[in-house]
């Protein structure tokens, strides 16, 4: 597979009322075509921002691109025209954005919504347009299309109007779809659906997907490789067999612990992480997770780079060697 993204050091910050909020802190990862990923982490670690960054979706004021650099099928998106960019979004790369109950234009037809992008990027007529809207509806598991698609999205279900979302993003057939937490607003059964559908789509459609998710248990059966962000820098990145078989940082292994296992013989609790995430108002010198960490060291006062530990793994920790022990979160090493 050839590389479709790849992300060089950016850095993202925001103004707010007088602060300077460091969002995301020189994050580097690549993509490859037809690959799926995911970028986990809880809320407020950059790993929202960070795409937004790369679809040119970031307002400026207050926030703004430090640096860095976004190449996508070779060209730099950080230096394209804003027309540039319009004509990419939704053709190249589509978002599926995480509340689908706001996400629609609640006084347009679905079915406009749809036809307006696909004779926008696709050039076609009013009538052809519509056929495809059909059509991609029907792709995603729709009932009755021909008839819903005059209908207003007030008069959908959650889950259907998620897949009218998934829809949207996938009518111009783009080499990447973002995936934004597509399933927080919907119950445990519909999540399962939609994560199951999407699924089957990029098997069809051989896009790459980047699901951005703070739930480790909803993309271990559907990505290849995760990243994990804290505080704005990434602090693991590994194929996702090994990250769940044996976390190379504290955060992550902090993370894999506080997921519930469906075990009845299980007797233990699950982890919690003590403390809060810095405050990213604030300069971080040192490691970001250090002051919530059960395993900091002096060393850890000083910031640590992304190590190599091979076969396609990355962490951020000092101690990262020792932690391939660790098989409970706080145990010591």
């Amino acid at each position: 597979m050839s590389q479709l993204l790849q992300i060089k050091n950016l850095k993202v910050t925001f103004r707010s009322d007088g602060a300077l909020i460091r969002a995301v802190n020189g994050i580097s990862y690549s993509v490859d075509e037809g690959e799926s990923i995911a970028i986990v982490g809880e809320s407020g670690s950059g790993k929202s921002v960070g795409v937004m960054a790369l679809m040119g979706l970031i307002p400026n004021p207050p926030g703004k691109i430090e640096s860095g650099e976004v190449f996508f099928k070779g060209r730099d998106l950080l230096k394209a025209s804003s027309a540039e960019l319009r004509a990419i979004r939704g053709k190249e790369i589509a978002m599926v954005f995480q509340d689908p109950m706001t996400s629609l234009n609640p006084v347009l037809p679905v079915g406009l919504q749809l036809t307006e992008a696909i004779q926008a990027h696709m050039g076609l007529d009013k009538d052809q347009a519509r056929e495809r809207a059909i059509k991609m509806l029907a792709l995603t598991g729709l009932p009755n299309p021909e008839q819903r698609i005059k209908d207003f999205p007030f008069q959908f279900s959650g889950g259907q109007r998620q897949r009218i979302m998934i829809a949207m993003a996938l009518v111009c057939t783009p080499d990447l779809l973002i995936a934004d937490e597509p399933t927080t607003a919907l119950d445990v059964t519909i999540q399962a659906q939609i994560v199951e559908l999407m699924r089957e789509l990029q098997s069809e459609l051989g896009m790459a997907i980047i699901w951005i998710s703070h739930n480790l248990g909803l993309v271990a059966g559907v990505v290849t490789r995760v990243i994990v962000m804290y505080s704005g820098f990434i602090v693991e990145q590994a194929p996702v067999d090994d990250l769940y078989e044996r976390p190379l940082h504290p955060y992550t292994l902090g993370l894999l612990h506080a997921v519930p296992h469906v075990d009845v013989n299980s007797q233990n609790r699950l982890a919690s992480i003590e403390g809060m995430p810095p405050d990213l108002r604030k300069p971080i010198s040192g490691c970001p997770f250090a002051p919530r960490c059960p395993y900091r060291i002096e060393k850890c006062a000083e910031l640590p780079p992304l190590f190599d530990a091979g076969d396609g793994r990355q962490s951020a920790c000092w101690r990262w060697q020792e932690l391939q022990t660790a098989t409970t979160f706080g145990e010591t090493l």
